[in-house]
């Protein structure tokens, strides 16, 4: 009975652990939160719970308490402190993002595999990993920065916050920092503004409950093929988040050492909850 008290409560942490790092896609920007999801290995099951409330309804609130509360507690830590590090440190936090990702990306190319994967998979793959590229890269235009705040501006941002979480590789952040919004984003998550807040939610509600159950029945169909696609998205979103050429332009060696000492941390932290994952399934 007292190791599984013990299990249950380290089952508990892990999950909350991983609901701050499924919330930092809400607020990082080249960060999605569904493919931490995916990667973290609880995706499946979000979208599954999504598309069905009520089936299941109390075990799936009890499984999803302390990943909603982890995402909340990581939003709100971020949002206090995401201006400044991404303003000062940018590119040496962003190396721990990459870390975690890489850290955790061999569970998810075994999660992609289980049912097998052949020649279509790995195409798919590959279309999925350069429509990412292309989406993420060219994605400033579509904005442009150029958007005012309003009710209807701050619903799209929740749909687009949904839209993260349904399609793993979006980065709601990128499309909001394109549209001008993210720092007044930032700050009413920080500050708890409902003028804000409640129109992300509406967007967000609305945008899961008309796209979940698609997702679902794709997922119970062609499960290999859109896990496939899956990895093919993380793996450009990856990419696209690498910082280059000018962004280390003035670094000191330290700075470099703890680029990639920020990986290396990244990294193992993700490969032990990759492995966390793997007890607790």
């Amino acid at each position: 009975m007292e190791k599984k008290e013990k299990n249950d409560n380290q089952s508990w942490l892990l999950r909350f652990v991983k609901g701050m790092f499924v919330g930092s896609g809400f607020i990082v920007p080249g960060v999605s939160g569904g493919a931490l999801a995916a990667i973290f290995g609880i995706y499946e099951r979000i979208i599954n719970f999504l598309a069905n409330i009520t089936k299941n309804f109390k075990e799936n609130v009890r499984f999803f308490l302390p990943v909603g509360i982890g995402a909340l507690v990581g939003i709100a830590i971020l949002s206090w402190g995401i201006s400044y590090l991404l303003g000062s440190f940018e590119v040496i936090i962003t190396w721990f993002f990459i870390g975690a990702i890489v850290g955790t990306a061999p569970a998810l190319w075994a999660e992609a595999g289980k049912e097998g994967r052949d020649r279509k998979d790995y195409i798919i793959m590959i279309i999925a990993f350069v429509f990412g590229i292309i989406l993420l890269g060219f994605g400033t235009q579509l904005f442009n920065g150029a958007v005012q705040p309003s009710f209807i501006a701050w619903m799209v941002c929740g749909a687009l916050i949904a839209l993260g979480i349904l399609i793993p590789g979006m980065s709601p952040s990128n499309f909001i920092l394109y549209m001008g919004l993210y720092q007044a984003m930032a700050d009413g998550f920080k500050t708890f503004d409902l003028v804000i807040i409640i129109p992300i939610g509406i967007g967000g509600l609305i945008t899961i409950l008309l796209l979940a159950r698609v997702i679902e029945k794709i997922f119970s169909t062609n499960y290999s093929e859109f896990f496939h696609f899956i990895v093919g998205i993380v793996l450009a979103s990856t990419i696209m988040i690498v910082p280059l050429g000018s962004k280390y332009a003035g670094f000191s060696f330290l700075e470099f050492l703890m680029c990639f000492v920020l990986f290396t941390l990244g990294a193992l932290l993700g490969w032990w909850m990759s492995q966390l994952e793997n007890r607790y399934k």
